[in-house]
């Protein structure tokens, strides 16, 4: 399933579903985006803070379930990622997803809504900055746009130029594009959400996070054989995930030879879309062809209608 495609004049709904976030964040960035043309509906606890989450868990699933059913709303975006967002998943009637496709955009935090979506509702979702991202950015807001605006046409995503993807293979491989945080992936498993990989394209990212944590973390996907059954893998931005010295921990760079590339699965690295910029908007649940030689995705299918 997919939602219809973003044009100007169209109403974005605004929510909270995860951590807290500043109040006057929220109403620049949706100054921000009046300005760029589109209407703005505003979830009715974004502004509610308890402790580090923004409002109690049913609250924020009641945004979240309501910004679906409204026939006004184009897409949904969040304001932030943070925590919390596996807390209202018992509460979001995925019903009602199913019978209101919608643009539904967010990551970190937020991955845990896209995978579920494709998985219990077969719904392309998108990887993609929040409100509190910087849009400033320009490569980010374009990728941003002209994914949610024109990814009814044929849609090719790569990094800048200037930013070359690195890979241990020239191969094209094709297959439904899954993922996100690496930490949220991990902390479904064995639930009801658990992330399916089996014959996907799995793309993982990372943000502030010690390198033997991200090896525990790869470790953890190996053991339940979510790594070995990939198509092949995407690794994104791993921002602020080093140390000042290595005198008693692996390199990040020597954990993915390790974990990741020992696996010899067709690998794609330094692909721009996590916690850094600039960021890619990637539609999850969609099928692509990786060109691993060049790094470019080719979407397959319409991600908006």
């Amino acid at each position: 399933m997919i939602g219809q495609r973003l044009c100007l004049g169209d109403t974005i709904g605004i929510i909270c579903p995860s951590s807290a976030e500043d109040i006057n964040i929220i109403k620049n960035k949706i100054e921000f985006f009046k300005e760029q043309g589109f209407n703005i509906k505003e979830g009715k606890y974004i502004y509610k803070r308890l402790g580090y989450l923004a409002g109690t868990d049913k609250e924020r699933a009641e945004d979240l379930n309501n910004m679906f059913v409204d026939p006004n709303v184009k897409m949904i975006l969040c304001v932030r990622g943070g925590y919390g967002s596996m807390r209202t998943l018992p509460y979001i009637d995925f019903n009602i997803i199913k019978n209101n496709p919608k643009i539904f955009v967010g990551f970190s935090d937020i991955t845990t809504y896209l995978n579920s979506f494709y998985t219990k509702c077969n719904l392309i979702s998108f990887h993609g900055p929040m409100i509190n991202s910087k849009f400033d950015d320009i490569f980010t807001l374009d990728s941003l746009l002209n994914t949610v605006m024109n990814g009814y046409k044929n849609l090719i995503i790569k990094n800048p130029d200037n930013i070359p993807i690195k890979s241990n293979s020239t191969k094209h491989i094709q297959g439904t594009l899954v993922g996100g945080n690496l930490s949220m992936i991990c902390n479904t498993l064995s639930t009801d959400f658990e992330i399916d990989t089996r014959d996907k394209i799995l793309f993982i990212e990372d943000v502030g996070e010690q390198p033997y944590a991200i090896d525990r973390m790869f470790t953890h996907l190996l053991l339940a054989n979510k790594l070995q059954v990939c198509k092949g893998i995407i690794l994104g931005q791993f921002t602020n995930c080093s140390l000042p010295h290595y005198e008693r921990s692996l390199t990040l760079e020597e954990i993915i030879q390790d974990r990741i590339l020992s696996l010899n699965l067709p690998i794609v690295l330094n692909f721009m879309s996590g916690h850094d910029y600039p960021k890619l908007t990637l539609p999850i649940g969609a099928n692509i062809d990786l060109n691993c030689k060049d790094g470019t995705i080719k979407v397959l299918e319409s991600v908006v209608s």
